[in-house]
């Protein structure tokens, strides 16, 4: 299962080095996935000088193993945003959210990435007439945002996507895919082109106070720099007191046909757009630009994906698609992706000079390239007032030690739900 897909698909990785001694720089950045890459991109086209330290390789974490589906805005409407965080700070989200996918494939454009990408749109299906509502709701919403969204009814739902499973729903067409780990590296080479010194196999064992400024320490090396941005997310370790509790890390997993035929392809999503759902144990899917059907969905607790998993996506595009009974896949494969509790993305100021930014709740792709750019502007000394995110506490995962049984009781508990007809 490891790299599955993308592994096997993406252009070749920058041939980077793993860091050796001592360097200095003004910016540190820990990670090298999206929201690492894109700071350090972002930074350094600000004209500071970035060291980026990636504990493996650039995108061996969700950046590199999700389903590539770029989709923007949160789990909260704008309504719901400028109603908790206030009309200014409300909008700023709601334009750097719904901007996100765009930012997305503009990067792509504009870095001549070796990267498959479309933006085709992201259809929100609902699972039940209850669903359905709280889903209209959201493209009026958007609609207002002046966002190009588009409300279908059963049958139109039906048309876009093959099958009759949904109520009906809307599509987003901000949104779009990319080969996510093809992504990662072109982001990469971006910010080395930028000025950044990207180290790979270069995991942070430690982080000190030094001076004036921050020293980040590696089994065969240091980085001192006056600021550091730590972006590990859910892959995040012990390096700095409550990093790792700040969300729950939570599987998932895809799986990927054989390349389809042209008259079976055309059967399935024929306007090239990508789907997910209302049930809150939902389940995702697209085509890749190769034609092979890519489904997806949530993980074991544990970190042994077994064959019951993967039988369990492969019964979900039977009983969508019956007529693709016997085709057979070709990939499997994992990430860890992190969940706040509040369903929203965090920024958070955790000493002078070190900042974070993590949790995004399955819209990985856009809004961790636009929290890049969040970064980039606090590090370049924005204003805390003036930045796109309201700067909060980290949070924190209650009895995060024994957090598996709770996680159970809660998946009970969508699954009736979902059951039910209830919208997640």
């Amino acid at each position: 299962m490891e790299g599955g897909l993308w592994a096997a698909t993406a252009a070749a990785a920058p041939d980077l080095p793993t860091l050796e001694g001592e360097v200095t720089a003004d910016v540190v950045v820990v990670g090298g996935g999206f929201t690492g890459l894109s700071a350090a991109l972002h930074t350094a086209e600000r004209g500071l000088s970035v060291v980026l330290l990636e504990a493996d390789k650039i995108g061996s974490g969700a950046s590199g193993r999700n389903g590539g589906q770029v989709i923007p805005g949160l789990k909260m409407d704008p309504s719901e945003l400028r109603r908790d965080y206030g009309q200014d700070m409300g909008g700023r989200i709601v334009k750097l959210s719904g901007g996100a996918a765009d930012l997305v494939f503009d990067l792509i454009k504009r870095h001549a990435m070796d990267c498959p990408a479309k933006q085709g749109g992201w259809i929100q299906g609902a699972h039940s007439k209850i669903a359905l509502k709280s889903v209209l709701a959201r493209a009026e919403e958007w609609q207002r945002e002046g966002a190009p969204a588009t409300i279908f009814d059963k049958k139109m739902i039906a048309d876009e996507t093959g099958h009759d499973f949904y109520e009906g729903g809307w599509i987003d067409r901000r949104a779009g895919q990319v080969n996510p780990l093809a992504y990662a590296r072109g982001l990469a080479r971006a910010a080395v082109k930028a000025g950044a010194r990207l180290f790979v196999r270069s995991r942070a064992t430690g982080i000190e106070k030094d001076g004036d400024g921050w020293r980040v320490k590696t089994a065969t090396g240091s980085v001192r720099a006056g600021q550091v941005a730590l972006c590990t997310d859910a892959y995040s370790d012990e390096l700095w007191p409550g990093l790792r509790t700040a969300q729950v890390p939570v599987k998932s997993v895809q799986i990927a046909t054989t390349p389809l035929g042209h008259n079976v392809r055309s059967r399935i999503l024929p306007g090239g757009a990508v789907v997910s759902e209302t049930r809150k144990l939902a389940v995702y899917y697209r085509l890749d630009a190769d034609g092979r059907l890519l489904m997806g969905g949530r993980g074991p607790m544990s970190e042994h994906v077994g064959n019951a998993t993967l039988d369990t996506l492969v019964r979900t595009v039977r009983r969508l698609w019956p007529f693709l009974d016997s085709t057979p896949y070709e990939y499997a494969w994992s990430g860890t992706v992190g969940l706040t509790l509040d369903h929203m993305p965090h920024l958070c100021r955790l000493a002078p000079g070190v900042i974070t930014g993590l949790g995004y709740n399955g819209r990985g792709v856009a809004m961790t390239t636009a929290m890049g750019t969040v970064l980039a502007k606090s590090l370049a000394g924005t204003p805390d007032a003036d930045l796109d995110l309201p700067l909060s506490d980290l949070p924190k995962v209650p009895l995060f030690g024994i957090r598996q049984p709770f996680i159970a009781l809660a998946i009970q508990y969508h699954r009736l739900r979902d059951a039910m007809g209830l919208p997640g």
